[in-house]
């Protein structure tokens, strides 16, 4: 079987995810990994088969979306170039997070496209949605990459096709420690802006990972680093808690880490608000933004000695197979690979 496995490359969630979906796809035959977007500071230790530039939103400096950039670097003839191009005829399957290129080219080829991914589950009518509800965010969410099924990630298991978040492999296996230090990754806040509010709580030991400075500094209590996937996660596992954006992946492993968590959505954003409604349904505190308003709503959280309990399973291979033998039918070609019970190839196609 031939998969095209493609993802979206905003942000770090979804290609984090991928390091564990991948290999799984392989037990079912010739996978291809198609990314696009221009955001992500994670890389995969996968061959890429297409890296295409996509339709990516681009981190601003205080706290939203730079619009201005976003459309700067939007390149609608080379979108639509890649989507008509783009040979997903030649796919058995194509699996899809939240990556538009492929979905839009599977939509006009009459393909089916199978969505793997969290923004389908934030779509479900039973997911947690914020007190205001934004139609234009809800709208772009729908139109961004359609999809003919949905299989998502939620931080609870509310519907049948919903699953807990999909823990990477490295995070699972970290023994978590409490050096005492505060973890900080908030990307659509630049250096000045977090050292500015940081520095006002002087007894903290932040440390933060930036993605608008490519050299490490240090400011009286603030150490800032430059992303990297392998410190990001040693510093996570060895804080006392994570101050971080209302994303999905970020927060869950933190929590996943016995973590405490104080979230701020991305303004503008309406994945990121839904996302904060699903955190505070776990009580995880939410403020709206970093600014001298919710001093005394940070300085709360970080004395408060409660730790959230989550409780996120190990589904990645129960979640993937699934996948496989509910839509092997619509290729004819059986699934072959042990079911995570042990089984030996359902027959779905059979």
């Amino acid at each position: 079987m031939k998969i095209l496995f493609a993802i979206q490359g905003t942000g770090n969630g979804h290609l984090s995810r991928a390091r564990d979906i991948y290999p799984e796809l392989c037990k079912y035959g010739d996978v291809d990994i198609l990314i696009s977007g221009t955001q992500a500071d994670v890389s995969l230790p996968f061959p890429v088969k297409y890296k295409l530039h996509g339709m990516s939103f681009v981190f601003g400096k205080r706290g939203g979306i730079s619009m201005l950039k976003t459309a700067k670097q939007l390149n609608l003839f080379k979108l639509i170039s890649d989507i008509r191009t783009l040979p997903v005829k030649s796919y058995d399957l194509v699996v899809n997070d939240f990556e538009p290129v492929s979905a839009w080219a599977c939509k006009i080829n009459k393909v089916p496209c199978v969505s793997l991914s969290h923004q389908c589950a934030v779509l479900h009518k039973d997911a947690p949605i914020p007190t205001r509800h934004d139609w234009v965010g809800e709208t772009v969410l729908k139109k961004y990459a359609p999809c003919t099924a949905s299989y998502g990630f939620h931080f609870k298991a509310f519907a049948t096709n919903i699953f807990t978040p999909v823990i990477r492999k490295e995070i699972r296996d970290i023994k978590p420690v409490n050096n005492g230090h505060f973890t900080v990754y908030l990307p659509a806040y630049d250096d000045e802006t977090l050292v500015k509010h940081l520095s006002h709580f002087p007894d903290v030991n932040w440390q933060v990972f930036s993605k608008h400075n490519k050299q490490p500094f240090t400011f009286k209590n603030i150490s800032v680093f430059p992303i990297n996937n392998e410190a990001f996660i040693k510093s996570m596992a060895a804080s006392a808690g994570v101050l971080c954006g209302a994303g999905f992946e970020g927060p869950a492993e933190a929590l996943f880490l016995e973590k405490k968590v104080l979230a701020i959505p991305m303004k503008g954003q309406y994945e990121q608000h839904c996302n904060a409604a699903g955190l505070q349904q776990l009580g995880v505190p939410i403020i709206n933004e970093l600014h001298k308003k919710y001093y005394a709503d940070i300085e709360k959280w970080l004395n408060d000695e409660e730790i959230i309990h989550v409780h996120f399973p190990d589904n990645t291979s129960t979640v993937v197979h699934k996948l496989m033998t509910e839509h092997a039918s619509q290729t004819g070609i059986p699934v072959t690979a042990t079911d995570p019970s042990g089984r030996q190839g359902l027959s779905a196609a059979y």
